[in-house]
């Protein structure tokens, strides 16, 4: 999609939360342009000046709450933490943002609708886990400079980690088999994937080393 013909004005980020609401609520399809117009509260003319097509305005809002979180979580990440901890905090905000109202709803939009529009699908997938892995690839190849990681394939290791940190909590609310993960099932997870990432790539004997 062309970025370029969106243009932004006073009622942009109006817009965005009206239309982040509706699309949550009844999804990509069901979602009307009349139903986006009165939640955001502007006229239907107000919403085509900004976005002619609903897949635009789908896709900013995708990228929009995907980088804000993406962005929040790596705002937290300081130097000379340590590296468990480092991870730690990184498995957590991914399971966070698979527990979020947001993450569920996409998924679950995705999951519905993403083969009659692919390149929705593809939209979340880079702005959301591919936008994760990257950043994860960019900050394990960092560690390893470092010498606290030993990785041979980094696009492999972030896969890894992503999917360890979802295990037990993913699949159950993204099929319904439960409607909240309590904390200590999101501690459970995490703690077991950073434990069994270190065991696999970290260099130190206990994996406490500071990630530089």
């Amino acid at each position: 999609m062309n970025q370029a013909i969106i243009r932004k004005g006073r009622k942009f980020d109006q817009v965005l939360d009206g239309a982040r609401k509706v699309f949550m609520r009844d999804g990509f399809e069901g979602a009307s342009v009349d139903d986006i117009a009165r939640e955001a509260g502007v006229s239907k003319a107000t919403l085509y000046s900004y976005f002619p097509d609903k897949r635009l305005l789908f896709m900013e809002i995708l990228r929009t709450e995907c980088r804000r979180q993406t962005e929040e979580a790596e705002a937290e990440i300081t130097e000379g933490l340590p590296l468990e901890q480092m991870l730690t905090m990184a498995g957590e905000r991914i399971a966070e943002f698979l527990m979020s109202d947001f993450g569920r709803s996409m998924f679950r939009l995705v999951m519905a609708e993403g083969q009659r529009f692919p390149e929705i699908a593809r939209e979340f997938y880079c702005n959301g886990p591919g936008l994760i892995h990257d950043r994860l690839v960019f900050h394990f190849g960092h560690m390893v400079a470092c010498g606290v990681l030993q990785i041979e394939d980094l696009d492999l290791a972030a896969d890894q980690f992503a999917q360890l940190c979802k295990a037990a909590i993913h699949e159950k609310l993204l099929f319904g088999m439960q409607d909240t993960i309590r904390q200590e099932d999101v501690t459970r997870s995490v703690t077991g994937a950073v434990q069994m990432f270190l065991a696999r790539y970290g260099t130190g004997a206990n994996g406490q080393g500071q990630a530089c």
